[in-house]
């Protein structure tokens, strides 16, 4: 697929050099401070390219906002391809002209159905950024749940504490969840939270139910417990967090795709390594993208598009969102992600 840039395109493009050109301006400078003493060199280099590699995660891929593309084999035979734009994590705060800018494009996409996986909001005054955002995709099928960002702001904490899966969560001050609720409610996107909501679109009946956020442990999925319409041509599964025991729920129930979020993809990730953490009882190997889940269940995790303001960078793990080609699955045999069922690649609009 080929993408026309417009301006608030040429916009981000021109910010992003310009951020670009300061840190090779920086690099050039440390590069004659080494020269000149070098005795200092090894500390003076260890020091710039870690400051480089800081500048590089907080300027530059934290705003390289990428579109990912994925196809799926998980409808009924003889259904007609649905196409799902999958979005997670905006994490928006006012101002951010950048993301809401790239945010508004994708309606150029033209998606079949939009599925909003939280954590929308990180600040008291974001809900009209997220609903000017989204602005024409608010206009199309669409269905959401809430994460943790949604109902709390966010605080600062110590980033070891990702690697401790026992430690204490906290929460900040209330978010106007109710507001963000009622704004999508009222352009006419399903809240499929501890509901079971039925709907066609293209073509397509869509059977799907959603938890609240089990990373809160907020999820009650027993409101929603059950086989899923066996007439439908997708049985659909939404939650914030991908944590197994949710997941297992939903294979044991039948779905045939769960989409997700809340990793970040690992957001601060190693080359050849992929993500250190993913902040849930998810494996490191779903931290994003398509994954089977059980022996017929699909899953989706999105990488999302913004961070915490206090942890504003990204590594090795660009701000995304994915647009989702379903397809129907073969005739025989269970529906499954193979190299024939899913196929991946970059930057359609970014």
């Amino acid at each position: 697929m080929s993408a026309q840039f417009s301006p608030s395109f040429l916009s981000t493009s021109t910010q992003l050099r310009s951020a670009s050109t300061q840190l090779r301006s920086a690099a050039e400078q440390a590069r004659d401070v080494v020269r000149a003493s070098p005795l200092r060199s090894s500390v003076i280099g260890t020091a710039g390219a870690a400051a480089l590699g800081i500048g590089y995660a907080t300027l530059i891929e934290r705003n390289a906002f990428t579109l990912r593309e994925t196809s799926m084999a998980v409808l009924e035979p003889g259904s007609a391809t649905l196409r799902v734009l999958h979005i997670s994590d905006l994490h928006m705060m006012p101002g951010q002209r950048m993301k809401q800018n790239w945010l508004r494009e994708l309606d150029r996409l033209d998606p079949d159905l939009v599925v909003n996986t939280g954590d929308n909001l990180s600040h008291q005054r974001a809900v009209p950024s997220v609903v000017q955002a989204l602005g024409p995709l608010l206009a199309r099928p669409g269905l959401f749940v809430f994460g943790s960002n949604d109902y709390f702001a966010p605080k600062p904490k110590n980033p070891f504490k990702y690697f401790d899966k026992n430690h204490k969560r906290t929460t900040g001050e209330s978010l106007p969840w109710r507001d963000l609720r009622a704004a999508f409610s009222e352009r006419g996107w399903l809240d499929v939270t501890h509901v079971r909501r039925e709907l066609e679109v293209a073509g397509v009946r869509i059977a799907s139910a959603g938890v609240d956020d089990p990373h809160l442990k907020r999820d009650r999925y027993d409101t929603i417990a059950g086989q899923p319409n066996p007439l439908a041509d997708l049985r659909l599964g939404i939650t914030h967090s991908p944590e197994p025991r949710v997941l297992d729920k939903f294979a044991q129930d039948g779905y045939d795709l769960v989409l997700a979020g809340h990793t970040h993809g690992g957001q601060l990730c190693l080359p050849f390594y992929g993500a250190l953490v993913t902040n849930c009882e998810i494996d490191r190997s779903r931290v994003k993208g398509p994954s089977k889940w059980g022996a017929h269940t699909q899953l989706h995790v999105s990488a999302g598009i913004g961070t915490s303001p206090y942890a504003p960078a990204r590594f090795c793990c660009r701000p995304e969102a994915t647009l989702i080609t379903l397809t129907p699955a073969p005739r025989m045999g269970p529906k499954n992600v193979s190299d024939e069922g899913v196929s991946r690649s970059e930057a359609v609009v970014s």
